[in-house]
């Protein structure tokens, strides 16, 4: 992080907002999860899905504004096309950690065990979709 200040200052700062807009996501994702399980009894991957789409929708709209405002100039439906498509391979791996946590680690937690699973597994995506969204769908920002 030292050497990410000293040599790429704008990026650490990217790198920042994309945190608070991730923290931001993930409070859309908690609540709609435990919406979707607690108040409409939906199975839990069906719920992650649900969650984890409008937290992905967030996210790039938040992305597109603040974190990267330099991509504006850029078409927003390829943009948006791209995230989707890293998001739909961090939503993979999302629903993996999540679903095998829960029924193999946390299983007999209840609410508190699907929710540390959550937690988990938006940790892990987490590096994912910075690493790729930033490679890729927001190349030509410098």
């Amino acid at each position: 992080i030292l050497a990410l200040r000293r040599e790429h200052p704008a990026e650490l700062g990217r790198f920042q907002r994309f945190a608070v807009v991730g923290t931001i996501g993930a409070v859309v994702d908690f609540s709609v999860l435990n919406m979707g399980i607690l108040l409409f009894g939906l199975e839990k991957w069906l719920a992650n899905t649900v969650s984890f789409t409008v937290a992905v929708c967030s996210n790039f709209t938040w992305n597109r504004f603040w974190t990267y405002p330099e991509s504006r100039s850029e078409p927003p439906w390829r943009q948006l096309g791209q995230f989707f498509l890293v998001n739909l391979v961090g939503y993979g791996i999302n629903q993996a950690v999540f679903l095998s946590l829960d029924r193999r680690v946390f299983a007999t937690w209840g609410a508190w065990g699907y929710n540390v699973s959550k937690a988990i597994a938006i940790g892990v995506v987490l590096f994912w979709n910075f690493g790729i969204n930033r490679i890729w769908t927001y190349r030509a920002i410098r």
